[in-house]
């Protein structure tokens, strides 16, 4: 018999804490609420009451979708004065929606 294993490439090893982490990132992304926030986050940035205008939803619902988004460091805060306004936390997050669009719309 031949020894036939298959080479795995470094950048795709991973260990169970990583692949739960993995999870938890892509359940955030499986909200149908928190990607209409970040679809609007791509446009600029948005302080709560922008959001809850333009999603047409209540400022606690919006509030408490950025502290979801916050917590997993998907969207970053800015404060000016008595405002808050946010926006994508890196360039990898408007990468993963931008890769996700493109496979829907195959």
């Amino acid at each position: 018999m031949r020894n036939t294993q298959v080479k795995r490439n470094p950048k795709y090893e991973t260990n169970e804490e990583m692949i739960r982490d993995l999870a938890t990132l892509f359940r955030v992304f499986g909200d149908a609420t928190r990607l209409q926030i970040m679809m609007e986050l791509l446009e600029g940035e948005r302080n709560v009451s922008d959001l809850t205008e333009a999603l047409s939803m209540q400022q606690s619902a919006v509030s408490h979708q950025l502290t979801v988004l916050r917590n997993m460091k998907l969207v970053k805060a800015r404060r000016d004065g008595k405002n808050v306004f946010y926006a994508p936390a890196d360039n990898h997050v408007e990468s993963i929606l931008e890769i996700g669009l493109e496979h829907v719309n195959e």
